[in-house]
């Protein structure tokens, strides 16, 4: 997929169909900076209208020590009232429209992760992160409070009095405890994070994408949904694929017992 040369982030295709973008702000610990939420932006609307032959995206940090830092505090200071709130409806559309891609999003979390940071790893479909990281929503010691998602996101994935703690203290906490928590399906070594990230990207890749993203979408939204409605946008999300080539093509290559080829058609 043909994308711009951005100045805050970093993609590349490390395996066929997995797109990886890396926040490439080392210097500042990658934090988000107003250009950073227009690329975003950009990437994720470029995706969400065609995303070409890409069928999984990895989100990771440059650097070994930070994910993400949050938002570029340098950057907000001595900002007035009115600029801070442009940028941070800036801020909402990038998350939002993050939060809403039609593809799977996994999320390489190769260090620190806090405040909108660690709010990008929690709008991930799922997250891999190095034993070192440390993850923490620290908008109250700051006199604010999570905005971009942490305090929806984050009790769906732990429970409403965990995340109430996590949210009021700020306290920061380990990659095992997040593990234990549910914010993290695997913890890995350092050197052990991008390997196994990648290929559970290309596991998914290789899987027909229109399931894929029907799968997204179910659980997405129908976890908003009591469970009869869910049911039934379930059979709904399923039955766009029975008349799909990719369904075709699955049950005719296990009848002749080869790999089966999906185009996502």
């Amino acid at each position: 997929m043909d994308l711009p040369d951005y100045q805050t982030l970093k993609t590349g295709t490390p395996e066929p169909h997995v797109l990886l973008v890396t926040l490439n702000r080392p210097e500042i610990a990658n934090a988000l900076n107003t250009q950073m939420a227009r690329e975003f932006l950009d990437l994720w609307t470029r995706l969400t209208e065609d995303a070409r032959d890409v069928r999984c995206v990895v989100l990771t940090g440059a650097g070994d020590k930070v994910f993400c830092a949050g938002a570029d505090l340098k950057e907000r200071n001595g900002m007035t009232r009115e600029q801070w709130r442009h940028q941070h409806e800036l801020f909402e559309r990038h998350y939002w429209a993050m939060a809403d891609l039609p593809l799977p999003l996994i999320a390489a979390v190769n260090g620190h992760a806090y405040a909108g940071g660690f709010e990008a790893v929690l709008s991930c479909d799922f997250a891999y992160a190095v034993k070192t990281a440390r993850f923490a929503l620290t908008e109250v010691t700051l006199g604010i409070m999570p905005g971009a998602g942490g305090t929806q996101n984050l009790p769906r994935a732990v429970g409403e009095r965990r995340a109430k703690e996590i949210i009021m203290t700020g306290r920061p906490f380990s990659a095992q405890q997040a593990l234990a928590w549910g914010v993290l399906n695997e913890v890995c070594e350092p050197g052990e994070l991008m390997p196994r990230v990648l290929e559970t990207a290309r596991t998914v890749a290789g899987n027909a994408p229109l399931s894929i993203r029907q799968v997204k979408k179910s659980v997405r939204y129908g976890m908003q949904m009591e469970l009869k409605t869910a049911y039934r946008f379930e059979v709904e999300a399923y039955n766009h694929l029975v008349e799909t080539e990719d369904r075709y093509e699955g049950i005719k290559a296990f009848n002749e017992k080869r790999k089966p080829v999906f185009k996502g058609k």
